[in-house]
């Protein structure tokens, strides 16, 4: 299994257990709404008649599958801030690329810079998250919805990635 982590903050994103698309600056991961039950856990065995009725209290929660499975932490930005944010990001990006793959500098300020337009320009549709650890200089994955307007997805910066083989 290949999980994929934020090469500024070291958090864990998510893994390839999703579907994932590359294309230009974008990692686009299909995520869906899952319901998950706290104290429950699954360990394979089926409980007995008698043991069937013990057990905790199961308080059921629906969750994004991506958010739960990587820790993400939803945060909040206006337009202005993200800017702000988003040009100490990319600048970060192009310095850890121009040692680690400099012929990648320059299309991935062209691939990024069409990205970032894209999401100023439905800035109002997308949702914001964060490594578990909230790094403010992390990436900030971007929640969005298909034209369906009910199959979400997020979209990754695939340079701020790196894919750690487990």
């Amino acid at each position: 299994m290949l999980v994929y982590t934020d090469i500024i903050s070291g958090d864990e994103l998510f893994s390839d257990a999703f579907d994932i698309k590359f294309s230009g600056a974008a990692a686009e991961v299909d995520c869906k709404m899952v319901v998950v039950k706290e104290g429950d856990v699954d360990i394979g065995a089926n409980p007995s008649a008698e043991e069937a009725e013990e057990g905790v209290d199961n308080t059921e929660n629906t969750v994004n599958n991506v958010v739960h499975a990587g820790r993400l932490q939803q945060t909040q930005f206006d337009k202005k801030t993200y800017m702000t944010y988003i040009k100490g990001y990319m600048k970060a990006l192009a310095e850890k690329l121009a040692e680690t793959d400099p012929e990648r500098v320059e299309p991935f300020k062209k691939e990024a810079s069409e990205l970032v337009k894209k999401v100023l320009g439905d800035f109002k549709n997308y949702e914001f998250y964060t490594g578990e650890n909230m790094d403010p200089d992390g990436m900030v994955a971007l929640l969005n919805y298909r034209e369906d307007g009910i199959t979400p997805y997020f979209t990754f910066f695939k340079d701020g990635l790196k894919a750690q083989k487990y």
